[in-house]
């Protein structure tokens, strides 16, 4: 496994490079193929590959999806500044944990499947090329495959420190707001003007009291920009806001207050573009289901399963939403997920893969009940 996961993380595979996201798909379906699955590439316009591969079950037996993706957020050239590392028990590297390794236990987990015999149930594995910038090309894919599947099992990286699945995930909305205002000289004229930076001052000052981070809703101005000279009152000023929350209603009063918001100065003029983006994976009873079944096998494995509710999303906020049974965080033990420290616990990656074929299995059977 620590091999394979090497090889993974030394093919480089950033979201903007689809080049290299086609090469490491590549090698992949190569490993994958000696499992003689059916193995389909979709193209995708502006983006890599996505990756199906179909493992055929039982005649009308349940299918289980294996949701995944290959494109991670590092730059082409990263490897020479942060290479792979093996230390203390540790697997470093670019993606290792985002989501190589996660790729390199659903791997040895259908290998062990295939060494038992005939297979539970049919699985589909999908690998899209774009999960960290949106799932702009791939998300109609995902959605596609999806209501076909009994139950999806997201190999996302599992919540840090303690390894904990994940049964709940914010949802993400983006919006611009953009703020119209008046020029004039800042020294010849200056009541004359409408400053749309200062109105945008003071419009990010109401945006931040809408947050209730208590109660999982944060609306973040992420980005500001605006004015053309230091002697111009700015007659144009723009907020990027980041909405995160873990229920629908959430969404909806955030994106309602948003709305309502109203210029400080008469002359100024606001105009909000933008949305929901990915909606609340929210904790749902299949869900928890779900998650009973897996911490059941990871009981008989001989070690605890927590569960766990994240800011982030991931594709799975997409078969969530539409209603189809879905667990996310069953990938690879770490911590670091995009940044210089990214790594993956060497010693847990056999009984995650393990944890994944028994679930698989257990899945099926319920299912069959």
């Amino acid at each position: 496994m620590v091999s394979t996961l090497r090889r993974y993380v030394e093919h480089e595979s950033p979201s903007d490079s689809p080049e290299a996201v086609a090469a490491f798909v590549e090698l992949i379906a190569s490993d994958f193929a000696a499992l003689s699955p059916r193995i389909r590439q979709h193209k995708l316009n502006g983006y890599g590959p996505a990756l199906q591969i179909d493992f055929p079950g039982p005649r009308r037996s349940p299918r289980v999806l294996l949701l995944g993706h290959t494109d991670t957020v590092y730059p082409l050239g990263t490897l020479e500044t942060m290479p792979w590392r093996e230390r203390a028990g540790k697997l470093c590297g670019p993606g290792a944990f985002d989501m190589k390794g996660g790729i390199v236990q659903a791997l040895f987990a259908m290998k062990a499947l295939q060494a038992r015999g005939p297979l539970p149930c049919s699985i589909t594995l999908l690998l899209v090329p774009d999960e960290e910038i949106g799932s702009p090309g791939s998300r109609a894919l995902t959605k596609r495959l999806a209501p076909d599947c009994s139950a999806v099992l997201v190999l996302e990286p599992a919540a840090a420190p303690d390894g904990a699945c994940k049964t709940a995930r914010k949802g993400v909305a983006r919006y611009t707001l953009r703020i119209y205002g008046q020029a004039s000289h800042a020294g010849l004229d200056y009541e004359r003007g409408a400053s749309a930076i200062v109105e945008a001052a003071r419009q990010i000052i109401d945006i931040h009291a809408l947050s209730r981070p208590q109660r999982g809703l944060t609306v973040s101005p992420g980005l500001i920009s605006g004015g053309t000279r230091p002697n111009v009152v700015a007659d144009f000023s723009e907020i990027v806001l980041d909405v995160r929350f873990f229920t629908t209603a959430q969404a909806a009063r955030a994106d309602a207050a948003l709305r309502s918001l109203r210029p400080h100065d008469p002359r100024c003029r606001l105009q909000l573009l933008g949305g929901m983006e990915r909606g609340p994976f929210e904790r749902s009873a299949a869900t928890v289901r779900l998650y009973r079944l897996a911490a059941k096998v990871a009981e008989k494995l001989g070690f605890p399963l927590a569960e766990a509710s994240v800011g982030g999303c991931s594709d799975g906020n997409f078969t969530s939403a539409l209603g189809i049974p879905t667990l996310d965080g069953l990938g690879a033990v770490g911590d670091g997920a995009h940044s210089q420290h990214e790594f993956v616990v060497a010693r847990e990656m056999p009984r995650r893969s393990a944890l994944l074929a028994e679930l698989i299995t257990s899945v099926a059977e319920a299912k069959a009940k």
